[in-house]
């Protein structure tokens, strides 16, 4: 686990640095911003994708292992 744990962290920066590096320019002037395109986008995967995974880790949670102890006294 401690193993996951750390190639998660790892990649994680690594994925951050590298998306950080992109230079970010000024738009052109006379040319469109792209607004309509993101307006336009249907988002209704990502919203199934997100509502199943937060359906994964509520069963997850839900059936975790548990341990019952009963004791008798006498």
């Amino acid at each position: 686990m401690r193993t996951f744990v750390a190639a998660t962290v790892a990649a994680t920066l690594i994925a951050t640095s590298a998306l950080a590096a992109v230079t970010v320019s000024p738009l052109p002037s006379g040319k469109p911003a792209g607004v309509k395109k993101a307006q336009d986008a249907d988002n209704t995967v990502w919203w199934v994708v997100g509502l199943g995974a937060v359906a994964a880790g509520v069963g997850l949670v839900a059936s975790g292992n548990t341990t019952v102890v009963t004791t008798t006294t006498k």
